[in-house]
């Protein structure tokens, strides 16, 4: 019995060990992702502190004009990323895929790259190497920003007189909660309390 024990601890340890191994991160291209996400989102929250009337270094024009460069400049380094990587999934850069996707999912003004991204994240997700709600995200975001209804009711907008928020139109109203429920998401009603 002692023997058998021995046998499978030492199996055990093998297998960690061995995976271990097999899943080896790009640590520069994690560094890179994250400096570019910090840029994201940086300006983002200068703007979100000017709406909340919280005080900011900056003034809105600044804010604007800054926000706009980081996004130019983290589109191009993104499109150099998937150049040379494809999509950053799980297996190459971890967490950190998520950051990839906001970056591409702030690329409004280059709609054609972002649905080359949802091509190579469809390919990751068959692998189980990149989130399926992220992909939802981006689908509902290239279809809004082409005038066409989405699917998954991500896209919302608030109305400036009541605060109340709304999707923008959804292509299958009555099956929205079951194809959200597919991408591992909760249901339309509970993603709109959000926004309350």
């Amino acid at each position: 019995m002692k023997k058998l024990t021995i046998i499978l601890l030492f199996c055990s340890f093998f297998s960690l060990k061995l995976s271990a191994q097999t899943v080896k991160h790009d640590t520069l291209l994690i560094q890179k992702i994250d400096s570019m996400f910090k840029d994201d989102q940086f300006w983002r929250k200068e703007n979100a502190k000017a709406g909340s009337k919280t005080p900011s270094k900056y003034d809105d024009e600044t804010i604007q004009r800054k926000w706009a460069e980081a996004d130019s400049i983290n589109q191009v380094k993104a499109k150099a990323i998937i150049k040379k990587y494809g999509y950053p999934g799980y297996s190459l850069v971890g967490e950190w895929s998520a950051d990839f996707w906001a970056i591409v999912d702030h690329c409004d003004d280059d709609i054609p790259f972002q649905e080359q991204v949802l091509a190579l994240m469809k390919i990751e997700i068959a692998k189980n190497n990149a989130s399926k709600e992220n992909y939802a995200y981006l689908t509902d975001r290239v279809l809004v920003n082409k005038k066409q209804k989405q699917i998954y009711g991500t896209q919302i907008h608030i109305d400036p007189k009541t605060h109340k928020a709304s999707p923008f139109p959804l292509k299958y109203p009555k099956k929205v909660n079951a194809l959200r429920k597919k991408m591992g998401m909760g249901t339309e009603e509970e993603y709109l309390k959000g926004f309350q």
